[in-house]
């Protein structure tokens, strides 16, 4: 507590430092039983937690928090005391940082991501909660000694996936390395080891060469009259053993660069050092970056470049201004210092851009279906290489390196997103999946009635993106779901010479209730989903003494199912869709099946796969072809032909003249069959009668040999 008091008295008032004293006597006591699994009074683990807070110049609620941080979980204080105590400011973040200990789950990833869900909802209040969370998991793994060998490798697997890559999305360098650095040692330390011992090695024979580089830059700083500072950057162990592994890089492929930094007072500064050292050494093409004028989304600003040195050694230089310096280090924990000398200055820049993360987050939190949905596009959202693109107006809008125009729409607002039809990289009109480069200017076309497509999450990047077109795609599902499910009601009801209409509200409400549904929708989506089955809720709504028996006589079962067919057009939606074993065209006999989850599955009579239904026929639902059914559906052709010169472009002109289109071709090799090749097409036909007139039409070619429809 001594060392904790010193730094407070550096920066806090003395009436904070008061509220401090006060948690730490009230921890104490809260704690005095327990001890950490090293043995050490448990106070010793929130009095560190607080300190390097404390590092950090955090406020003094966030101190009296991270003292308090463990109290509502491990002694009997309730909120309304800790309310009382010390404020409603301090005891929110405390309730913040509490973890989930008493909800049960299947499994722990799914531990893992409700934690992390709850830790989002918590930094949207206040966005301390994250800075107090990351500390305490910092002074964890710095004497995680003590945990077994399984439980510390568990731990530090889940602090190097989330809490390091948090820590760096909120510009939290110096955290971030740390924990990286002792990630790596818990979970290989024989590599950790090894690598640090031959990094150790090597920078004690290179001492005299970086003295030299280093002494060079400085004097033609002070014969330019630049005041400023230049350092050794030292290579972190974890980032080398990245750099080998994701780029295949010998140890000494990756250590054959010198790394310095050269910190300055102000921007224009910045600019005038970079002139400096270009002159000095010469620079290496396209190597250089300026994240001042387009800042990280971290907050992250520095001038990068990369120089020849003496005998064309690489010489790695990073320039920036003190200011710079802090929030590089800090992130938006220097928000708090700043705050604290009333000189917000530009370093508000990575508070600001956390909470705008922070918000995206809640927005993804809200349309995602599970928390492990949600930690999963988190994840994708905390690795990104960035990239920067303009809008047509010449606002700038990062991006994960990778990302599309689809991406880049969802950036600007989920509403073009959802509209995006078309899109512009500089003036001319590119797929949506083609990947976007730094400094193209992106313009989406968008039109009222355009839909997200479900193929985009083929290629979609951005954790925003996915999410929005999933959330889309989930809710067009569930209308989808409860149109079809209205329609098999429909038709159960009318076979047994009833309609919803005449249903008694009273009969309809018990049902609901019995179901644990809330109202009609909910069970139409069930049905349409092929969760219930419409025959037995028609019977059970005609006449609610009706019991709900599967096991009926057979053909009771199948009288219950007659009646009108339910008539497809091929365009009803995500709830009904055709089987690929057999690719069901209009014209062909048809039967459908309700599958859970799935709505209905149309099967050509004659599939092979019908008969797995046959002892199912609670499952059949009476389907047929609508005669005004005019879009377009695949089906599987296969063509025997002599394997001579054009014999593919000739077949494919024959389709495309007869309105048929080609989805997919593969071609077959026939080594039995000498000079016999075997094509296999998926082509979109109208019916039974367009694709007569293609196998027709390719019969009478020279080449063909026999043409056939395949599938079950």
């Amino acid at each position: 507590m001594e060392k904790l008091s010193s730094i407070l008295k550096d920066y806090l008032e003395h009436n904070e430092i008061e509220i401090i004293e006060n948690a730490f006597a009230f921890a104490e006591h809260a704690h005095k039983e327990q001890k950490r699994k090293s043995g050490e009074p448990y106070i010793t683990h929130p009095i560190a937690v607080a300190t390097i807070l404390a590092e950090m110049h955090m406020d003094g609620e966030s101190i009296a928090a991270a003292i308090l941080h463990d109290v509502l979980e491990d002694s009997p204080t309730t909120k309304g005391e800790m309310i009382r105590l010390f404020g409603q400011n301090i005891a929110d973040l405390v309730d913040g940082v509490t973890k989930l200990a008493k909800i049960q789950f299947e499994d722990k990833a799914e531990a893992q991501a409700e934690n992390f869900r709850k830790m989002v909802m918590a930094m949207a209040n206040d966005i301390r909660v994250i800075l107090i969370k990351l500390a305490d998991r910092l002074h964890n793994m710095r004497t995680l000694g003590s945990m077994r060998i399984d439980k510390r490798k568990r731990i530090a697997k889940e602090t190097i996936d989330i809490y390091a890559p948090v820590a760096n999305r909120l510009g939290m360098n110096s955290i971030r390395v740390e924990l990286e650095e002792l990630c790596f040692k818990s979970i290989y330390p024989m590599r950790s080891r090894v690598l640090k011992e031959r990094v150790d090695r090597v920078l004690g024979n290179r001492k005299e060469i970086v003295k030299k580089i280093k002494e060079t830059l400085e004097q033609r700083l002070e014969q330019e009259n630049i005041s400023g500072r230049v350092v050794g950057r030292q290579k972190h162990i974890y980032s080398l053993y990245k750099k080998m592994a994701d780029k295949g890089l010998s140890f000494a492929e990756v250590l054959d660069v010198f790394a310095f930094r050269v910190i300055v007072n102000n921007v224009d500064t910045c600019y005038r050092t970079l002139g400096t050292v270009h002159n000095l050494y010469k620079p290496v093409p396209g190597r250089f970056k300026d994240y001042i004028a387009i800042p990280k989304a971290n907050g992250y600003q520095s001038l990068h470049t990369v120089l020849f040195g003496p005998r064309g050694v690489p010489i790695e230089i990073q320039i920036r201004s003190e200011d710079m310096q802090k929030v590089a280090d800090s992130g938006i924990a220097a928000h708090w210092l700043y705050k604290a000398k009333n000189d917000s200055g530009s370093n508000s820049n990575a508070h600001e851009r956390a909470r705008e993360w922070i918000r995206g987050l809640l927005e993804m939190q809200q349309s995602s279906g599970s928390s492990l949905e949600f930690i999963e596009s988190v994840k994708i959202d905390l690795f990104p290489d960035e990239i920067y693109v303009f809008t047509p107006k010449g606002d700038i809008i990062e991006l994960p390196r990778g990302a599309t125009s689809v991406d880049f729409a969802y950036a600007v607002h989920s509403h073009i997103g959802d509209k995006c039809l078309a899109a512009k990289v500089d003036r001319r009109l590119v797929p949506l999946r083609t990947p976007l480069e730094t400094g193209q200017t992106v313009e989406i076309i968008t039109a009222p009635g355009t839909k997200p497509n479900a193929s985009w999450l083929d290629f979609v990047i951005s954790a925003k993106a996915r999410s929005a077109i999933r959330h889309h795609l989930k809710k067009l599902k569930q209308e989808d779901a409860v149109a079809l499910g209205r329609r098999l009601l429909d038709k159960a009801l009318y076979s047994l010479e009833s309609s919803l209409d005449t249903v008694d509200n009273n009969d309809l409400t018990t049902f609901l209730e019995s179901l644990g549904l809330t109202d009609l929708d909910e069970l139409l989506e069930d049905i349409g989903l092929g969760k219930n089955i419409p025959i037995l809720v028609a019977k059970r709504l005609i006449d609610p003494g009706h019991e709900n028996d599967t096991r009926r006589p057979e053909n009771e079962r199948r009288s219950s199912n007659r009646g009108k067919p339910l008539m497809l057009k091929g365009t009803e939606g995500m709830t009904i869709s055709f089987a690929r074993c057999c690719m069901p065209i209009p014209g062909d006999d048809i039967v459908g099946f309700a599958s859970s989850g799935r709505g209905v599955v149309v099967h050509r009579r004659s599939c092979n796969n019908v008969a797995d239904f046959r002892k199912k026929p609670e499952k059949w639902v009476d389907v047929a072809w609508d005669k005004n059914a005019d879009t377009s559906f695949p089906v599987n052709i296969k063509l025997d032909v002599t394997n001579q010169r054009g014999v593919l472009g000739n077949i494919a002109v024959n389709i495309s003249d007869i309105g048929a289109n080609i989805i997919n071709v593969n071609v077959e090799e026939n080594e039995k069959e000498g000079m016999v090749a075997t094509l296999h097409f998926t082509i979109s036909v109208n019916n039974r009668i367009h694709l007569a007139q293609v196998i027709k039409r390719l019969r009478v070619l020279k080449p063909v040999i026999r043409v056939i429809r395949t599938g079950a």
